[in-house]
């Protein structure tokens, strides 16, 4: 069993100890450490382990049966002695996340019933599943601003954090936010008088060690909801981001922040709007150009004007006539994009005709597209057809 220092001070980084154990993978036992092994969607703990004028790095811890393992970089032996030291700047920063989760949870729970079953904590964002009351899969924007404000409330309080193994009758009168998923050895973080849960992590001393905390989003995940948040410097850098995104995008559109969106919603619509109207133009420009190349009730031509919406456009205009079958083509790139269509009434197999025209792609009998290096494919098909 390995003393787990973390447990009576999260915020040691240095300790000394003797390597207990050693296997041929590169894992090694200490009798003590410090390293925080991956449990609780907690990422593990990264370092060094010194002795005499060396040092190995640790890449990756866990545990098994109270034993904390760790994955070294070199080679150690049993008996050893070595002196860790732990990267302040990863452990820390899981500290606010780990505990920003907790104040998420409990308030969640607290505001809108929300059961906590699952927390990930990622190197970019971290995120919470839940199950919420009647089947609900996201929380409304007023909702998510009510939630951040209240966890942010009591951040700023800075109320302490306690963590502690009560005695088995003391913890059965503990009003813990769920049931522990062990029966011995158990730990409780309480934060304030408003969370109280069992959590073998670590955490702050206080709340307001958490720093700022942000909910990027709240979405349907499996049929229960999650929502995505940072805390911590990494809100600082998600806030930034945004601030910059919020500040260009405002002076492209000449307007605040307050204004922005619907400015720019505007301008978006009025463009969509000019394309919709030059797509007609361009479409029926294209039907004139492709009605030229009738051959009874066959199409076959290259609009070298037209894109993939105007031809599907002219396709599908073509084939209102059942008989009629068309083969066209447009520009993509430095080759063509294919459509090839027919009428309810006609025979060919677009499909296979596209395939077997040397185009790559797919599709159905009455319509399919792809791609092709030049005109000999679609020169091909209508070859196949006449």
């Amino acid at each position: 069993m390995t003393e787990r220092l973390y447990y009576d001070d999260a915020y040691l980084t240095e300790f000394d100890a003797r390597v207990a154990e050693t296997r041929p993978d590169g894992w090694v036992a200490l009798d003590r450490s410090a390293f925080y092994p991956t449990s609780g969607g907690q990422p593990y703990d990264t370092g060094v382990l010194e002795f005499e004028d060396q040092s190995v790095a640790v890449t990756d811890v866990e545990v098994k049966d109270d034993v904390v393992w760790h994955r070294i970089d070199g080679v150690l032996k049993a008996g050893q002695r070595v002196h860790g030291r732990i990267d302040w700047a990863r452990r820390f920063e899981h500290m606010q996340q780990h505990a920003a989760d907790h104040m998420l949870a409990g308030a969640a729970w607290e505001r809108y019933g929300g059961v906590t079953i699952g927390l990930h904590l990622g190197k970019e964002d971290s995120t919470i599943d839940m199950d919420l009351p009647g089947g609900r899969t996201h929380l409304t924007r007023e909702e998510i601003d009510t939630l951040e404000a209240l966890v942010n409330a009591r951040v700023q309080a800075d109320d302490p954090i306690r963590c502690w193994f009560p005695e088995p009758e003391a913890l059965d009168r503990l009003p813990l936010r769920k049931r522990p998923t062990v029966s011995e050895h158990v730990r409780v973080v309480a934060m304030g008088d408003y969370e109280m849960v069992a959590c073998g992590g670590t955490h702050p001393r206080t709340t307001g060690q958490i720093g700022p905390v942000k909910i990027i989003s709240s979405a349907p995940a499996r049929g229960k909801m999650r929502l995505c948040f940072v805390a911590g410097m990494r809100a600082v850098r998600y806030i930034q981001r945004a601030v910059r995104c919020a500040v260009e995008v405002s002076a492209l559109v000449s307007a605040d922040f307050d204004t922005a969106a619907d400015a720019l919603k505007r301008e978006r619509e009025a463009a969509q709007q000019v394309r919709r109207e030059q797509n007609q133009r361009l479409t029926l420009a294209a039907l004139e150009h492709l009605r030229a190349t009738r051959q009874g009730d066959l199409y076959c031509g290259h609009v070298e004007y037209a894109d993939h919406e105007v031809l599907q456009h002219a396709a599908v205009e073509l084939i209102r006539d059942p008989k009629a079958v068309a083969l066209l083509s447009c520009p993509r790139g430095e080759g063509r994009l294919l459509i090839f269509a027919r009428g309810a009434q006609a025979a060919p197999d677009m499909a296979a005709l596209l395939r077997s025209s040397g185009a790559r792609g797919g599709g159905k009998p009455d319509m399919a597209q792809g791609s092709a290096a030049d005109d000999a494919a679609l020169k091909n098909a209508l070859a196949a057809l006449l």
